[in-house]
């Protein structure tokens, strides 16, 4: 699960109703696709999000819309909305701009004062060793969660609103693609190498080892992912879709 993700959403939406519905039927339709509840492909029924939540069609409707325009889901004419699948070419477009934004955020934490940034360093310390302790228990699902709060941590030190919104965007839909794939996690032990360097380079205030050292780090990782990489994260055609509320 991405690390922006911390609750269910089902409970907050019968209980905060001074915030937009809207948002927090987004927030339910956001976290059930990124769990994998909603799988790519899959048709999102939007009179059955609204009985579930019990909530009008309306604000079920512009949760769609905001979904689309961030690129999750996709408005077929007379078929529906659908979870996105993600294209082969659009996977390797996302991990070229995450590579500039993880290098940015590293940048920015490098140079954070020096009380913030040795904090930083000790908690990204304990978020390889979470990602250790899931290698040696083979337990690929934890890896690849901790992988995402250790960058996650980054972003978040570098202090920066926009770089976090569109950081999430990105990794977002690469989660996406993720699920729609067989693909798992690989080279842990390499990977493990490569986050305690970048640690360090963050603890030292090396702002541009810090910078090229995730910026490898992201293209390392495309190299390991792209062989299963192939033509299913087309975009399928169902003529009997799955209908998912």
């Amino acid at each position: 699960m991405l690390p922006w993700i911390t609750a269910d959403t089902s409970d907050r939406i019968k209980t905060m109703r001074d915030t937009s519905l809207a948002k927090l039927v987004r927030e339910d339709l956001l976290e059930h696709i990124l769990k994998g509840d909603i799988k790519p492909g899959d048709r999102i029924s939007e009179p059955d999000v609204a009985n579930r939540l019990q909530v009008s069609r309306v604000p079920v409707r512009e949760a769609l819309r905001e979904l689309e325009s961030s690129g999750l889901v996709v408005s077929r004419k007379h078929a529906g909305v659908f979870v996105r699948a993600i294209e082969a070419k659009e996977v390797q477009d996302l991990y070229e701009i995450r590579s500039l934004l993880d290098s940015f955020a590293g940048a920015k934490a490098a140079n954070l004062a020096a009380t913030p940034r040795q904090e930083l360093a000790k908690a990204l310390g304990a978020s390889i060793a979470l990602m250790m302790a899931a290698q040696e228990a083979a337990n690929l699902a934890a890896y690849y969660s901790e992988n995402l709060h250790f960058h996650w941590l980054i972003v978040q030190g570098a202090q920066n609103e926009q770089l976090s919104r569109t950081y999430q965007e990105v990794v977002q839909k690469l989660h996406l693609a993720r699920l729609q794939s067989l693909s798992h996690v690989t080279g842990m032990k390499t990977s493990i190498a490569e986050h305690q360097n970048i640690t360090l380079a963050i603890a030292q205030g090396d702002s541009e080892r810090a910078k090229d050292l995730l910026a490898t780090h992201v293209a390392s990782a495309f190299a390991r992912l792209k062989p299963s990489i192939t033509a299913e994260h087309s975009m399928p055609t169902p003529t009997h879709p799955k209908e998912t509320p």
